[in-house]
């Protein structure tokens, strides 16, 4: 099945094309146009690259969230847009476990990745195992948490790997609850293949959304929402 997988929910948007799960190509810039500007260059330069065109597309993978909510909009509405148009499925992927499956490290089963939802928190879970196939194990259930809050939740005792913006801004605090046990990833944040290998396990599965039952992944209101309960 040949796979569109679109990740706009962090400041490092990507896009990949996959195969039948393997990855043709990806295309990860990192810039400040937002990515409402580059998200349909950057799909187009992957399809003319390939020599393909979005006619062939069988199935698309999107980060649906957590992240950036302008960022969560922009992807949202794009994918929606081709499927609707070609009446083809949609993989709904969380971005924490995308993240979990750029960890991928030898010894280390426990996946940790944490990324900065301001406001003093995080986006975080703590996940074991890391084969799409076989699915990763939520040890600590994905969401919004204060550091303290999320950390003190970890099994201190075991070694474990950490990524994303959270991870980075948390580094010292993170030592105090873990020590020895952290190992901190330094790989890049560009998800878009391991947004594309998590829905091709989804989509080989049947079970993909149409655009119509699509819907972004959040953890908390975004500040339009808080301003409105408010009111």
């Amino acid at each position: 099945m040949l796979t569109l997988a679109v990740d706009t929910t962090t400041p490092s948007g990507s896009a990949a094309l996959l195969d039948n799960g393997r990855v043709l190509a990806e295309a990860c810039i990192e810039t400040r146009a937002d990515h409402s500007v580059r998200l349909l260059a950057t799909v187009n330069f992957l399809l003319v690259t390939c020599g393909l065109d979005i006619k062939q597309v069988e199935g698309f993978s999107l980060a649906a969230g957590p992240g950036s909510f302008t960022g969560i909009r922009v992807g949202l509405s794009t994918v929606k847009a081709f499927a609707f148009a070609s009446n083809k499925p949609v993989a709904a992927v969380s971005t924490l476990a995308a993240l979990a499956l750029k960890l991928s490290q030898p010894q280390v089963r426990l996946l940790c990745p944490m990324m900065d939802a301001k406001k003093g928190e995080v986006y975080a879970a703590l996940f074991e195992g890391d084969d799409p196939g076989e699915g990763m194990k939520e040890l600590i259930p994905q969401g919004a948490y204060k550091p303290d809050e999320f950390l003190s939740q970890l099994p201190g005792h075991r070694v474990m790997a950490f990524i994303g913006t959270g991870a980075r801004l948390y580094k010292e605090k993170i030592l105090t609850y873990v020590k020895d046990k952290a190992r901190f990833s330094t790989r890049s944040l560009f998800i878009a293949a391991e947004v594309g290998l998590l829905g091709c396990e989804i989509l080989s599965r049947g079970k993909g959304l149409s655009a119509g039952a699509l819907r972004p992944l959040y953890f908390r209101k975004s500040q339009a929402e808080d301003k409105d309960s408010k009111a």
